[in-house]
């Protein structure tokens, strides 16, 4: 039987290379009808053609009229695979649902093929709100682990979920690369019921559905998280500074020399209190209140299975969550590029100018955020100026947008204006930067909308004259 099974393998590695060996089909025909398998044997006769019919001295029964046989054919297996992955989700999802801390009711699934759509049955809802779910594509199971995350897990109680792919460029996952929206879970209403639509067709291996208003939600929602990130890594580095807690955005937007937040947003003060209990949380080494997997624990009496399921839903829980590390600056010497990043989450990429040898590597962070160094938005560090470490290093703008993406600085970073701006805004005070080598792709992917918040404090300093190393 073993010898058997690696011929079957062996000739099934073989047709699919060489699909015109008509007695490769045959010989694979023979295999699989020795294992009772009729329809597979089947469809490699009608493949072997002749082959057949001179070593069985017949014409094949179903001969008179393959190509429907083959289209049969084809359509069972692709009709195959799609519930192979609506399966994989689904043990994804069953399992999550048999670790979860209370009892749920017993899941339903019910596949409608010209929709593409899978009702699936979701905790009741608490909040509403679009909850997304990041998987990587190194990653097994991937649309199961998303409809697990969208699905379920203690708060959940969105209306709508999307499972999203950022695309990967070797380590690096790009936030505003090619992004792939996989599938869309949906209540209406009140109702427990989510219909989820498959979006992706390189992964349902189906007619997606349109995912335009997906986007749209998507792109709202990233635009959100982007200030999630910003006010978060504030928050953390304020404590950093002052070991004590903000109070408010007031705390984070001082004038010079205090300014942590270059400025504020509506979306930064309706999140200030959530990200601020999630900061204190995290400091006491206490899993967060919003987390999924928060009671991921083992209950007194539970079993070792249970344990296990439960180990399993915090890790698929996990790996579908953005990092939460906060915003972090690398700068690469060899491509020029100067990228902000949480995680292995890449969410900006700019060109800059460099000084080679001149700009030191190693790692620094911003120890001062000034407006219009030395009075000007025009002069030789442009309008905004962030120091490294209180040195006379910095990245700041310039008056020769000629030398970015080249080696003439005097070992500052140089920035073109509107990226620089961009940055200002983006990263607050105490933000650590790591120049080295050889560590990010590239190119840089601009971003479709600019980060800006609205200033509310003076960032000027006039009582310094700057001599950074341009």
């Amino acid at each position: 039987m073993f010898e058997d099974q690696n011929d079957k393998s062996y000739l099934k590695r073989y047709v699919q290379n060489h699909p015109t060996n008509r007695m490769a089909w045959y010989l694979l025909g023979k295999q699989y009808m020795e294992e009772g398998k009729e329809a597979k044997a089947n469809y490699c006769f009608l493949q072997s053609g002749s082959v057949y019919e001179a070593y069985e001295r017949k014409q094949h029964e179903l001969a008179h009229d393959p190509s429907v046989i083959l289209e049969q054919w084809n359509k069972k297996r692709r009709i195959s695979r799609l519930l192979i992955r609506i399966s994989v989700a689904s043990v994804v999802f069953l399992g999550i649902i048999l670790a979860a801390p209370f009892g749920m009711a017993k899941d339903e699934a019910e596949q409608d093929s010209s929709k593409e759509t899978v009702q699936v049955k979701s905790p009741a809802a608490a909040k509403n709100g679009l909850r997304v779910a990041f998987i990587k594509p190194a990653r097994e199971k991937t649309l199961g682990n998303a409809l697990g995350a969208l699905l379920t897990g203690e708060g959940n109680a969105s209306q709508t979920g999307l499972a999203v792919m950022l695309q990967q460029d070797g380590k690096w996952r790009k936030w505003t690369g090619e992004t792939r929206i996989l599938a869309e879970a949906k209540r209406d209403g009140k109702a427990e019921a989510a219909a989820v639509r498959l979006l992706d067709g390189q992964t349902c291996d189906c007619q997606p559905g349109n995912a335009s208003s997906a986007f749209k939600a998507y792109s709202e929602w990233s635009r959100e998280q982007e200030m999630r990130w910003t006010l978060a890594s504030a928050i953390a580095h304020y404590h950093d500074r002052t070991k004590s807690w903000p109070t408010g955005m007031d705390d984070l937007t001082r004038s010079y020399p205090n300014n942590v937040l270059s400025g504020t947003s509506p979306q930064m003060k309706k999140l200030f209190p959530e990200l601020l209990q999630a900061a204190k949380e995290r400091r006491a080494g206490k899993p967060s209140s919003g987390d999924d997997d928060s009671h991921a624990g083992k209950a007194e009496g539970e079993s070792s299975d249970s344990t296990s399921a439960s180990q399993s839903t915090a890790a698929n829980t996990s790996e579908s969550k953005l990092s939460e590390e906060p915003l972090s600056i690398i700068v690469d010497k060899d491509s020029h590029q100067l990228a902000v990043v949480s995680g292995d989450v890449i969410v900006r990429s700019y060109t800059v100018g460099l000084g080679g040898k001149k700009t030191p590597s190693g790692q620094f962070f911003i120890s001062e955020k000034v407006k219009n160094p030395n009075g000007r938005d025009d002069g030789e560090f442009g309008s905004r100026g962030m120091t490294l470490s209180n040195t006379l290093y910095a990245i700041h703008g310039t008056d020769e947008p000629d030398s970015i993406g080249k080696d003439e600085s005097h070992g500052c970073v140089r920035m073109n204006k509107k990226d620089l701006e961009e940055l200002y805004d983006l990263v607050p005070l105490g933000t650590k930067v790591e120049i080295k080598n050889d560590v990010l792709p590239g190119a840089a992917t601009p971003a479709a909308e600019r980060f800006r918040l609205k200033p509310v404090q003076d960032e000027t300093n006039t009582a310094v004259v700057y001599r950074w190393l341009t």
